[in-house]
């Protein structure tokens, strides 16, 4: 990916747009329907309402690309279809983030860069990721690369006090990058 063929400030987000979605592709390919109604790492979520939760956040995450984020969410489906239609949505946000016009994206009548928006998704979709692993007994760390590129991301969500995570877990300051995302996200990761 170029400086050209980018939205302008936009490059670096999108990289880390693009390893999230690896990482979290590589996720959804452990999903098998018994693993529909087990429980994940966000409270009182089954697999099956955090797969819809990715699926509204993707579509959000795409529109945002236009300029705009409108939330709205679809009807249930079978699990075989989500885990297809999240894999088809996760393949077009790169690419309705690369068509971007805009350096801002309108969230709530606040314009915010572009790359702070693809910073965000980046970090809801890894760490979702993360969550369908641990459901599906699954584990997988977070890459250390990735963790790292996104930990200034999930500091600022945890000091925002925002609510769409749990709060803040106790993390020892040796850890991995991983686990300090983590458990700025509210998930105690295994030893």
């Amino acid at each position: 990916m170029s400086a050209a063929t980018a939205p302008d400030g936009m490059v670096a987000g999108l990289d880390l747009l693009q390893r999230a979605l690896d990482y979290t592709s590589s996720a959804l390919g452990t999903i098998t329907c018994d693993d529909v109604d087990r429980p994940t790492p966000c409270a009182g979520w089954t697999l099956a309402d955090l797969l819809a939760h990715m699926e509204d956040a993707l579509d959000a995450f795409a529109e945002a690309a236009d300029g705009t984020v409108g939330l709205h969410s679809g009807a249930p489906t079978a699990l075989d279809v989500r885990v297809r239609t999240l894999q088809e949505k996760a393949c077009d946000l790169l690419t309705a983030w690369m068509s971007a016009s805009s350096p801002y994206v309108d969230v709530g009548g606040h314009p915010l860069p572009v790359d702070t928006i693809a910073r965000i998704a980046a970090l809801e979709i890894t760490v979702h990721g993360w969550d369908v692993r641990q459901a599906t007994g699954q584990p997988q760390p977070l890459p250390e690369p990735l963790a790292a590129a996104l930990l200034p991301s999930a500091l600022q969500v945890a000091l925002s006090g925002d609510d769409r995570f749990a709060p803040p877990v106790p993390v020892d300051i040796e850890a991995a990058a991983g686990r300090h995302v983590l458990g700025l996200l509210g998930r105690r990761p295994a030893s």
